[in-house]
């Protein structure tokens, strides 16, 4: 019987190879590292609409390389700070870059604290 292939851990911004069926490797598996999944709030509940996809489409075609390795294919908008609810900084075109996966995951782990966080509205 063939091993699994090994594929990066499903946390973002891991590095490490797991082969394991939940896709993550031993470090993240347990369940303190997979219960963010379960209280995210939904894309939309975020401000992620029809508008946005709009826009980020049109944003993509304009920055079609990464902007912080700049080798890959940017495929994420990402906002530089974040904008925890804040509507107006979630909209302004001076904070968004061109990111690709990679690097988006890697910057929203390191200085967001990873996905799962509770947007707190002022």
């Amino acid at each position: 019987m063939a091993n699994r292939l090994k594929r990066e851990c499903r946390k973002l911004g891991c590095l490490n190879l797991t082969d394991s069926k939940g896709g993550y490797c031993t470090e993240h598996s347990n369940e303190t590292y997979l219960r963010y999944d379960r209280q995210r709030l939904s894309s939309k509940e975020r401000g992620y609409n029809y508008r946005w996809t709009k826009y980020r489409s049109w944003f993509l075609r304009l920055h079609p390389i990464c902007a912080k390795c700049g080798r890959a294919a940017a495929s994420v908008v990402d906002h530089i700070v974040p904008h925890k609810g804040d509507d107006v900084l979630f909209w302004a075109a001076d904070n968004h870059q061109a990111l690709c996966k990679r690097c988006h995951d890697i910057k929203t782990s390191s200085e967001d604290g990873g996905f799962g966080n509770k947007i707190s509205k002022k």
